[in-house]
């Protein structure tokens, strides 16, 4: 089982070191987007 050991910590550590992006957390540019789909579904036009 050490190779077994071996390749868990090489995961873990990699998975530690590495930073992903996650899809709601892109900054200004993704909120910009959130807000303004928000927007358009509030204002809807009455007749």
């Amino acid at each position: 089982m050490k190779a077994r050991n071996r390749f868990v910590k090489s995961i873990v550590k990699t998975a530690k070191t590495t930073e992903v992006a996650m899809p709601w957390d892109r900054g200004a540019r993704r909120a910009a987007f959130v807000a303004k789909r928000n927007i358009k579904t509030i204002t809807l036009k009455s007749a």
